[in-house]
Order: structure tokens, then sequence, then C-alpha cells
């Protein structure tokens, strides 16, 4: 069942700016936004192009243009300033049931100093637990408290998803002369697709952030911004991690190959040794038994025994020839 109205509303919050907040409803939305120092967020779903959004389009008091940036289909993450606001794009990792390592789903923030407006398109698991803090009675106090503590929540969770990808890639390292290649062909590509996906996404956040923390407003206090360039030095180190799994995996795919070469090889020459000791015995063997007059030994009952041991012989001979000279 879903989470939000026909209207696509997904929840909303007043904040006191005291650190207590409680539930709202679209009549207190329609009210306006409070007086500082409270704020209130107003989470909205994205719905598909048969339904309007019609608060967000027609009584929101948003500039168009943001309206669509918060309802656009594909989206990477980015800032935008503006002089009574500002725009934000973030991406977050889903760790709810059922949900892929390299689903990245969007939610889109306008902040305002009296109201955030949220979008988002799938549900998070880092703003459902956001949620539940607030439930708690750990609310933000500021609207840049709200965007700094949002901001670290969605860079745990992709904490948590790398170092899992990094340690796959440990494994796979071990295993690559010890598994059998076509066991580790797939997980090596996995790992790899799903690293090359995260890094499009992770990349543009570091400077969302970044850009967002240089904000010229009262409600953006020194700790706020101290908290987004720390989740964008977190995400710049998620980035290089990722760079370094990629080039692992690649590294992995070289020696696979590599190992796939050295046993193509050695099958080779063990079949080039095995046709050199059977070739001269085949051809012993191949003129002894033409059906013509004149074979030597054709009428001696010890005939074929002769024949035999000097094939024996002769391959034992080459056996040895091809150790010594380290064929075998």
């Amino acid at each position: 069942m879903p989470d939000f109205d026909t209207e696509g509303l997904v929840s909303a919050w007043i904040f006191d700016g005291a650190g207590g907040a409680r539930r709202a409803g679209w009549e207190e939305i329609h009210q306006g936004s409070p007086r500082a120092p409270a704020f209130i967020w107003i989470s909205l779903q994205q719905l598909d192009h048969r339904h309007g959004q019609s608060w967000l389009n027609n009584a929101a008091g948003i500039d168009p243009g943001i309206v669509e940036s918060l309802v656009a289909a594909e989206t990477r993450p980015r800032c935008a300033l503006y002089e009574h606001g500002a725009f934000l794009n973030l991406r977050g990792i889903n760790l709810m049931p059922y949900s892929l390592p390299d689903e990245m789903h969007s939610v889109r923030f306008w902040v305002e100093p009296n109201r955030i407006v949220s979008v988002r398109k799938r549900p998070l698991s880092a703003m459902g637990d956001f949620e539940d803090a607030i439930q708690r009675g750990r609310a933000p106090r500021t609207p840049g408290e709200f965007v700094a503590d949002i901001s670290m929540r969605l860079v745990d969770r992709m904490d948590t998803v790398i170092t899992a990808l990094a340690e796959q890639a440990d494994e796979l390292e071990e295993q690559v002369f010890k598994a059998t290649l076509s066991n580790l062909s797939m997980k090596v590509s996995e790992v790899r697709r799903v690293a090359i996906i995260l890094r499009r996404y992770i990349a543009p956040q570091r400077e969302a952030l970044n850009h967002f923390s240089l904000e010229d407003a009262e409600w953006l206090s020194p700790r706020d911004r101290n908290r987004l360039r720390e989740a964008a030095d977190r995400v710049t180190r998620f980035a290089e991690e990722l760079d370094s799994v990629r080039d692992r995996a690649a590294v992995i795919y070289d020696q696979m190959v590599e190992r796939r070469a050295e046993q193509m090889n050695h099958s080779m020459l063990v079949l080039a040794a095995v046709t050199v000791v059977f070739a001269p015995m085949t051809l012993i063997t191949g003129l002894m038994g033409m059906n013509v007059e004149g074979i030597p030994g054709a009428q001696d009952p010890n005939g074929f025994w002769a024949v035999t041991l000097i094939a024996g012989l002769l391959g034992a001979g080459l056996v040895a020839l091809l150790r010594a000279v380290r064929w075998l």
C-alpha cells in the first residue's frame, strides 16, 4: 500500500527550532511557512505523468524552473544556489529489503529559511531512519542542520555498501589462484559493474555538498558547514575507493586471462609431447602392419612381441629425452 496520499504527500513535520517536532497535514501546509525559528518540512512522492502535483505546481509558490528540477525524471547530484533558497539533489543507496546494492535513488530538496520541500521517486532507508529519529525526539533545529543530518545518513549507507564491495574484491584476489575461473568470471564482472555505477553518482555528490556548504544564510551555522564538508570528504574517499575496486577488478580479470593462457599453453605442451612420443611408434606399427609381402618377421611367431618391445623402448626413450630438455 502506498505511503503517500493522492496529492503525493508522504509526510510533513513542523520543527520548533529547539529540537522538537510534530506532524502536520495539508491544512497546516496551506497556511504557509511558520515564523522563525520554526520551519516546516514537506516530503512529497513524485507522481507519474498522468497525475499532476497540484500543490507543488500551483500553490507552493516555488519558481517553475525549480519545480521542474524537483520532478525531473533523471537527475545527477547537484546544487544550485538562489537568492531566496537553495536547490539540492542527492542520491542515496537503498538498504531496504529486495534492493540491489547499485540502486541509488535520488531525493531533491528545495531549502528556504522556514520551509524545506523534498521530492522522492522511491523510498530511501536513510529518510525513513531520519523520520524515526524525529519521532524519538532528535529533531534538527535549523534547515542547515536538517540537510547536514540527512547528508550524513546518506553517506553512512554508502560506507556500508562500499566497504562490502571492497571486501568482496579482497576475497576475489585470494580466490583467483584457487577457484575455478568460470566461477569467478561472473563475480569479477559484477563487482566491476557495481563499482562503475556507484562511482557515476557518488563523484558529483561531493561537489553538490561542497557547493551547498557555501550558501550564505543565517540558518546554515559553521557546525552545519563543517558537517557538510565532512560528508563531502567521505564521499571523496568513497569515490577513490570505488576507483580502487574498479582497478583491482580489472587486475583480477587480467590475472584470470593470464592463468587461462598458462593452462592453455600447458595443455598444448602436453598434447605436443604426446604427439612426439606416439608419432614414431605410430609410424613403425603402421609400416609393420602393411598387408604386403616382405614385411620383416611376418612369419616369425615372436615378431609381434619384438615390434611391441621396440615401440615401447622408443616411447620410453622419447619420454626420457623430453624430460631431459624440460618439455615434461
